[in-house]
């Protein structure tokens, strides 16, 4: 039997699609797994970067990073123009949102569970990262001005903790940011249960904008913007994903990439993933 909803509390559900289940209160999907912590560190290991999530999540750096800025750029609109102020990011994987925010923070820091992206996030490019669990640090008094989950909120077992935990680590007036499918979009509701971000046990929460608002409210933020963001991608990692990955002519796309031919990428919003902005309520921030 499913645990109690995290959003609502809610004890009777749906079944979405094979794998998922929906709440009758809530309207939350997520999936019907319970992942043990070992498990959960197994999941991101080295090997979810390079050949089972990602194709070669270094070799697409250049392209990792314009999305970050796009997401900079966004969260720009948001921050006190007077103030640096300082910057956690959960799920910070090899640190590349963090080299490019650290140029308009007074201070960024990272985690995350993968010990390799830790690893070069600290050794390669000089940053502020620790390798573990969020739920588990202790960060002491420590506050932050704004707090960014990219890509990372369905990956959770315990998304409301997250957010709890964020809220005594931040002020009013402090922002919270984050990207995360919608399955409430017009694609994830066509597709149902093949909808390209439904793929348990990596993606354990799926959130609609009514549900991510709701759960940022019940921990006192107010949602400041909620909008449709375009990803780019690279060909490589189109073809690895249609061919390598799931096990189709996987030569093809090695012959195209020792080729060269898939240097070049692309920028498509399919309408169906969020980024959020949210600011924790109280007075705010003042320089």
């Amino acid at each position: 039997m499913a645990a109690p909803c995290v959003l609502c509390g809610g004890d009777r559900f749906d079944e979405y699609c094979p794998g998922l289940l929906t709440c009758r209160g809530c309207t939350l999907v997520f999936a019907d797994t319970r992942l043990s912590d070992r498990e959960l560190r197994d999941l991101y290991a080295e090997p979810y970067f390079f050949g089972e999530e990602y194709g070669d999540y270094l070799a697409d750096r250049r392209v990792h990073e314009r999305n970050f800025r796009r997401r900079l750029a966004t969260l720009e609109k948001f921050l006190n123009p007077s103030r640096r102020g300082s910057l956690l990011e959960i799920g910070s994987a090899y640190g590349f949102f963090l080299d490019l925010a650290r140029g308009r923070f007074d201070t960024v820091a990272g985690i995350d569970i993968s010990r390799e992206g830790v690893a070069f996030a600290r050794e390669k490019l000089g940053l502020e990262a620790v390798s573990g669990e969020f739920l588990e640090q202790d960060l002491g008094d420590r506050t932050f001005d704004v707090v960014c989950l990219w890509d990372v909120m369905e990956h959770l077992r315990h998304p409301h903790r997250y957010l709890e935990k964020i809220a005594a680590h931040t002020v009013p007036g402090s922002l919270v940011a984050l990207t995360t499918g919608d399955v409430g979009s017009w694609n994830a509701r066509w597709r149902k249960g093949k909808w390209r971000l439904i793929h348990p046990p990596t993606h354990l929460y799926y959130f609609s904008r009514r549900t991510i608002s709701a759960m940022l409210e019940r921990y006192g933020y107010e949602v400041l913007s909620s909008r449709h963001c375009a990803v780019s991608r690279s060909a490589d990692n189109i073809l690895w994903s249609l061919t390598a990955k799931s096990g189709r002519l996987p030569g093809l796309h090695r012959a195209l990439k020792k080729a060269e031919l898939l240097r070049w990428s692309v920028s498509v919003n399919l309408f169906d993933i969020l980024c959020v902005i949210a600011r924790k309520r109280g007075p705010k921030v003042t320089a």
